[in-house]
């Protein structure tokens, strides 16, 4: 085993980022399904503070026994990005932990750790481009580490910090075009990125997405929820039609970018939905397609790691040293 913990990337925490999300969807469809859909919240919620506790043990370990790996993901021009799902999924997980037990002393201090963490993994990362931005790493995943911040006021206004989350959030929201426009410049010049990470396309839905949610959180106007919504919603039309590329491709990781932003587009349509509108069925729907998603990964990961398809060296993008 100790081998394998060589090749546990920080990408592994996007686990515990889609059961969140999916957690939070589920949560958010208590008031048209009834506590059946608490319930399910509940057991989902659980399986997201287990994995991200694993996660946790044995990314202790892989530092205690494979200090270099550490040192290759920091400087890796794509898996640097990755490492941002660590705060994100903390976060996440405390964010969950509000969501159904309302403030608490444990979700408070996950909430502050993931919140510190991204705002620190955010200077760091941006803090790399005052040197020359490689190509490489403007993929989708780049959204991860700074448009990140805009998940704080989720459970940061319950836990009464709204100024602070709408700070960070602020963060988030003046670095998401500056992302875009990098993505599509690279496209333009470089093409796409490798196949492998293909499936990090579905993180374009999560953006406009995680906006809408904490912008209704924090007191804005109804229609930018649903301006967001529609961004969204074009978003997973367009990145859809790259569906039956990504099927076809073998499972690996990145394949996990697709759960949490479906079940964030999930979650908004099911905020946004009114007794008799049509949202009321679309968000079902939507949730349903989301948990057969998270379904099929988590099968799929625990056939790759009893065949050692995953814990191996993942071919993502040759390594170049960069100031760390």
């Amino acid at each position: 085993m100790k081998p394998a913990l060589k090749y546990l990337f920080p990408g592994w925490y996007a686990i515990p980022m889609g059961l969140s999300g999916l957690a939070l969807a589920w949560h958010r469809a208590v008031p048209l399904m009834g506590e059946m859909a608490g319930a399910v919240a509940m057991l989902v919620g659980g399986a997201a503070a287990l994995s991200l506790l694993v996660l946790l043990v044995a990314t202790a370990l892989r530092g205690w026994h494979h200090a270099e790996a550490w040192r290759e993901d920091r400087v890796h021009p794509v898996r640097h990005t990755f490492i941002a799902t660590l705060p994100i999924a903390t976060l996440l997980v405390g964010t969950v932990g509000v969501a159904l037990f309302g403030p608490n002393p444990v979700a408070h201090a996950l909430w502050w750790a993931g919140s510190g963490g991204q705002l620190f993994t955010t200077v760091w990362v941006l803090g790399r481009w005052w040197g020359r931005l490689a190509w490489p790493s403007v993929t989708p995943a780049l959204f991860i580490p700074i448009v990140g911040n805009v998940l704080v006021p989720l459970a940061g206004v319950p836990l009464g910090h709204t100024e602070w989350a709408a700070a960070q959030f602020g963060i988030g929201l003046l670095f998401w075009p500056v992302v875009l426009v990098l993505i599509i410049a690279r496209t333009a010049v470089q093409g796409l990125w490798p196949e492998r990470l293909r499936p990090t396309i579905f993180i374009f839905i999560a953006p406009p997405a995680v906006v809408g949610l904490s912008a209704l959180q924090l007191g804005a106007p109804l229609l930018l929820g649903w301006m967001c919504w529609g961004m969204a919603l074009f978003s997973f039309l367009w990145v859809g039609t790259q569906a039956k590329v990504i099927a076809a491709l073998p499972f690996a990781l990145p394949h996990w970018a697709l759960s949490f932003p479906i079940a964030a587009l999930a979650a908004l349509t099911l905020r946004l939905a009114t007794p008799g509108s049509p949202l009321t069925v679309l968000g079902p729907l939507l949730l349903a397609l989301a948990s057969l998603v998270v379904l099929a990964l988590l099968l799929a990961t625990l056939r790759g790691l009893r065949d050692g398809s995953l814990l191996a060296p993942e071919p993502v993008a040759p390594l170049v040293a960069a100031a760390s």
